[in-house]
């Protein structure tokens, strides 16, 4: 049976020794490529859209009789649209009398009764938008109206 020297055991033990410290070496720079390259890297940030500044027209009050039931009564509102743009806000300033005639005629159908509830004056508000939002010239394109706030309303 043969032993190893002294010698031997010196050799196999420092490669043991020489192996670890490699794979140990090895260990952390893989550890610390992983940290840079996955975790050391920011996400870039999601860029918020700031909303465009509203654009408001205020129309002035409008009273109007109402269709009569038992007895007469009369509307007297004040609104604002919300408009896209400013091609819209200029295009309803031209037209403003259409825009009067629009809201008069859709104001003036009512009955009173219908416009007792919030969810009646919700729906008042989206038919007069749909009637502004209809072209007021053949070859033109609609204006682009948003919203209809009610600023004034008042039901005698």
């Amino acid at each position: 049976m043969a032993t190893s020297t002294p010698k031997e055991k010196t050799r196999k033990s420092s490669k043991l020794v020489l192996l670890v410290i490699a794979l140990a070496v090895l260990g952390i720079a893989a550890g610390a490529a992983a940290y840079f390259y996955l975790g050391g890297k920011k996400q870039p940030k999601e860029t918020v859209a700031l909303p465009a500044e509203p654009i408001f027209v205020a129309l002035e009050p409008f009273t109007v009789n109402l269709q009569p039931n038992d007895r007469r009564r009369f509307l007297h509102v004040a609104m604002a649209l919300k408009v896209a743009d400013a091609k819209s806000q200029a295009q309803l300033a031209q037209y403003l009398p259409e825009v009067r005639s629009r809201v008069l005629t859709v104001l003036s159908n009512r009955e009173s009764e219908s416009l007792l509830s919030a969810d009646e004056k919700s729906r008042l508000a989206n038919e007069i938008r749909a009637a502004l939002n209809q072209p007021f010239a053949p070859n033109l394109a609609p204006a682009k109206i948003a919203s209809v706030m009610f600023t004034t309303f008042m039901l005698q």
